[in-house]
């Protein structure tokens, strides 16, 4: 039986914690900034948890729990 393989857009999207926590980058923070306020682009700036995608992003990112 062949190994599954990292699904690499995984791997660049989310990062695991030591703790096993997902953090991921927030949307809205590509472009378009000018008209979006100091407070709310450095709002976006900060890494969001995603707990709702937990298992599926461990698996994506070969990373068994």
């Amino acid at each position: 039986m062949p190994k599954q393989k990292t699904d690499r857009g995984a791997v660049a999207r989310f990062k695991i914690t030591g703790t096993g926590k997902i953090r991921r980058r927030q949307q809205n923070r590509g472009h378009l900034l000018e008209k979006k306020s100091s407070v709310r682009t450095r709002r976006l700036a900060t890494k969001s948890d995603c707990p709702g995608r937990r298992k599926s992003v461990r698996r994506f990112s070969g990373s068994e729990a």
